[in-house]
């Protein structure tokens, strides 16, 4: 059953959980996240980002992720991640994309403003749901993959809860990304979170605030997080790194031998699903399956 980004994000805030949004540019991570959906009874955010384009283009991912979302007996939203350009997130919305991010974090603030406000008047238009991103975490989403560090390597600027106020007013978006202290890619160390900074945004607004780069948090940090507001979070880098490694494995302990299709592909697949399972039930935050 596919829903509206706003609608899943409800359903977060009425449960005091977040939603998993896996990034799922091939079929084997589409599948797991969505069978990892149906199983558990919880809901996920099925996303692209505009940066996986160039090998998973979104013309053929996009109608993908639509058309089993929609088949899905799961509750599931498929999202436009890490947007940079209208042209791109209008092709998606025109494919049936109920969700999407317009990240104006790396331009001056009244360009991210009025560009903000330009997705959120398309999204309207589709009825899909708009997350937008204020403050900035240094390393983009479509760097490489060791490009994180800490917040303070890769330039992270925090979000300013003053600021934020303004913004969400001006721009009409559903959905806040903030800069806290997560950084994408891979951590060189232990993340150091301000959680002063959640706090202080929903003692100004009732906005749903989600995490980005939320691969590599503790447990205990995700709760903490949860508690202070976030109702979405981004899940890639580790997935995509915990399925690799077990492809190396398997190669390894085949000799090289190995099939891609029978063989690789499954691994990855196996291995996906049970890191979405394990992430899915840490973000339900105790909360009682849908379905």
């Amino acid at each position: 059953m596919l829903i509206n980004l706003r609608d899943i994000c409800s359903i977060a805030e009425q449960n005091n959980m977040a939603i998993a949004s896996f990034n799922v540019p091939s079929f084997e991570a589409l599948r797991a996240a969505i069978d990892v959906a149906e199983q558990t009874g919880y809901p996920v955010i099925l996303s692209h980002a505009e940066g996986h384009d160039p090998f998973a283009p979104l013309d053929k991912i996009g109608p993908t992720m639509v058309a089993l979302a929609e088949r899905s007996s799961a509750t599931l939203c498929v999202h436009l991640d890490h947007c940079e350009h209208l042209s791109y997130m209008y092709k998606a919305l025109n494919m049936g994309f109920t969700g999407a991010m317009f990240d104006g974090s790396f331009l001056p603030y009244e360009e991210n403003v009025a560009n903000s406000s330009r997705a959120a008047d398309m999204c309207a238009s589709f009825d899909a749901g708009l997350e937008c991103e204020l403050g900035s975490m240094g390393s983009r989403e479509a760097g490489s993959r060791d490009e994180g560090g800490t917040a303070q390597e890769s330039g992270a600027i925090y979000t300013d809860p003053d600021q934020a106020q303004e913004f969400i007013a001006r721009t009409g978006l559903d959905i806040l990304a903030c800069s806290f202290g997560t950084v994408h890619g891979l951590y060189k160390g232990e993340p150091h979170l301000n959680f002063d900074v959640l706090t202080q945004i929903r003692e100004r607004n009732n906005v749903p605030l989600v995490m980005h780069g939320g691969s590599g948090v503790s447990d205990e940090d995700y709760v903490k997080s949860i508690n202070a507001g976030i109702r979405k979070i981004n899940y890639y880098t580790y997935g995509v790194k915990y399925a690799g490694e077990a492809v190396e494995r398997l190669v390894g302990e085949k000799g090289g031998k190995v099939a891609y299709w029978h063989d690789m592909t499954t691994v990855a697949y196996e291995t996906l699903r049970d890191d979405f399972e394990k992430v899915v039930k840490v973000f339900a935050n105790g909360a009682k399956p849908l379905a």
